[in-house]
């Protein structure tokens, strides 16, 4: 049966850096996948640019098109400055896009990430996705950022510790081609965000559950309700 996958990422390449390979395999399985962005990923580095946003913008396009899903909005949320911006109105911006979306699997950022963006990502998506009466969705999952998730220390926040593994080692292609359309976001070997970084991070974590590639993930939430497997 396909289902609906949420993704919800702090910036535009996020999405990507965390979990091309899964997002195409989601697509070829047969759901139908959307990613949310909540803030513009620029503005940090100077002053606002709508230039360098809506270059940022279509990098994220281009790749949702070679990835086979669809971008459910920008929020265009100040870079690196989530922590500005009530936690309501991010939660609001993502409950709209729920109550449109309706998924029924959530990815989002692991909250002991170094950066705050995404650290405050993931705290909203916990509060838009409360566990209430009639929520459809049943699974939360938290994804990993080269130079956001290792570069925190588990004595300031909570460590990066997967339990689910999935693997992508079927046709990487997509997924490469996705990374190459944020080639501004990349640095050079041996930076932890190069693609020298990525394919080896990637074959780590397969390497840890005995096959060639795969994503880790770590769940916030699963609920299995009553008719469903264990």
């Amino acid at each position: 049966m396909s289902r609906k996958v949420l993704v919800v990422a702090a910036h535009p390449d996020d999405e990507v850096l965390g979990m091309a390979g899964t997002l195409h395999r989601h697509t070829r399985q047969g759901d139908k996948v959307g990613v949310l962005f909540l803030g513009e990923g620029v503005s940090s580095r100077g002053a606002i640019d709508e230039t360098s946003i809506r270059r940022r913008e279509q990098a994220a396009s281009v790749a949702a098109r070679h990835l086979g899903i669809d971008i459910l909005g920008f929020g265009r949320f100040p870079d690196n400055a989530l922590d500005t911006v009530p936690l309501l109105h991010l939660t609001r911006f993502i409950e709209h896009c729920k109550h449109t979306f309706l998924p029924d699997v959530v990815y989002t950022h692991h909250g002991g990430d170094l950066n705050i963006d995404h650290r405050l990502a993931s705290q909203a998506v916990m509060t838009a996705f409360r566990p209430q009466p009639g929520e459809r969705c049943t699974a939360l999952l938290a994804f990993e950022v080269a130079s956001a998730t290792e570069w925190s220390s588990p004595a300031v926040t909570p460590p990066f510790l997967p339990d689910t593994w999935v693997e992508v080692s079927t046709d990487l292609g997509p997924a490469r081609r996705a990374l190459d359309c944020y080639a501004e976001e990349l640095r050079e070997h041996p930076h932890t965000r190069s693609r020298e970084a990525w394919e080896t991070r990637i074959r780590h974590r397969g390497h840890q559950v005995g096959v060639e590639a795969a994503e880790a993930f770590v769940t916030l939430r699963r609920v299995l309700r009553e008719g469903g497997h264990p």
